[in-house]
């Protein structure tokens, strides 16, 4: 397809206006979605769905490309740093990723308008959860559940903006397997990818700290993003004019947003998710409702 047609309804902008404003939508939401550790699928789907020409499925397509390409490039230095646990990301990972392609086989037949309303009620949902529900990060460590003590998920994280070591333990471990199997069957059905909700399951269900729940996000969206890509991949759903410039965009952002993340403390971190999510949220629903187009 070429470039000039995807903008037909937008004649009187240049063709070549449209990557442009990719790539600098893209490195914004990648800064973003390293500190909020959603990935940036979640925002770039409503965001450039709504105004940029293009129609959803080749968005939606993008959208899980796009927050693999965020994960993979922040995810080694997250590791590095101390930031995420590989050992934590693993079984949650295996989930998600199954899940996923069923997730984004069922999104080519269920309606967009119903899948944009019930995403938006979702989101809103897990924003209302995190506001009510207290700050994992300034409770105990607890003692890990018996799966999570086979697992092995506990240990201490450095904060390094505060120089405090916190021990943490995994808590409700198979409650928190079978909710990333379905946020990864949501995550491939909507064309988010993960992200949007790895970080309330990892801190609110499973009693993880904020901080290290967001960088392990990052690192759970490189495995459960990928099947998903490939099913996008096989229905055609990959443009390159949207592909190529938001893939830039967004890996030299995550860059920029791993640095940032060692200096901003939980709490900044937490009020980045709860912002996010309620602007995505908004954004899906009224749009599914017919009242933002």
């Amino acid at each position: 397809m070429h470039a000039a047609d995807i903008a037909g309804s937008t004649a009187a902008v240049a063709w070549w206006i449209w990557p442009i404003a990719l790539f600098v939508t893209s490195f914004a939401l990648g800064v973003v979605a390293v500190l909020a550790g959603v990935g940036g699928g979640v925002l770039f789907v409503p965001i450039v769905g709504s105004f940029f020409p293009f129609h959803l499925d080749f968005v939606r397509g993008a959208g899980v490309l796009l927050a693999l390409a965020a994960a993979l490039a922040a995810a080694p230095r997250l590791l590095r740093d101390g930031f995420a646990s590989l050992r934590l990301a693993i079984p949650i990972a295996l989930a998600g990723s199954m899940a996923s392609i069923a997730g984004a086989r069922a999104s080519f037949v269920v309606p967009t308008q119903a899948l944009e309303t019930a995403l938006g009620v979702l989101i809103l949902m897990i924003v209302a959860l995190m506001l009510r529900a207290p700050r994992a990060d300034s409770a105990g460590a607890g003692v890990a559940d018996r799966l999570g003590g086979i697992l092995g998920l506990h240990g201490n994280f450095d904060d390094s903006p505060t120089g405090a070591r916190t021990a943490w333990s995994a808590r409700r471990t198979a409650e928190g397997i079978v909710a990333f199997a379905f946020i990864g069957f949501l995550g491939g059905l909507f064309g988010l990818g993960a992200g949007w909700a790895n970080v309330p399951a990892l801190n609110l269900l499973m009693g993880i700290p904020l901080k290290l729940a967001a960088g392990t996000s990052g690192l759970v969206i490189t495995s459960v993003n990928a099947p998903a890509a490939w099913i996008y991949f096989n229905e055609g759903a990959m443009l390159p004019i949207i592909v190529a410039p938001s893939l830039i965009g967004v890996m030299l952002g995550a860059r920029v947003g791993v640095g940032l993340f060692r200096r901003l403390a939980a709490a900044q971190i937490r009020y980045f998710v709860i912002v996010l999510l309620l602007f995505a949220g908004l954004r899906a629903l009224l749009k599914g409702l017919g009242w933002w187009n």
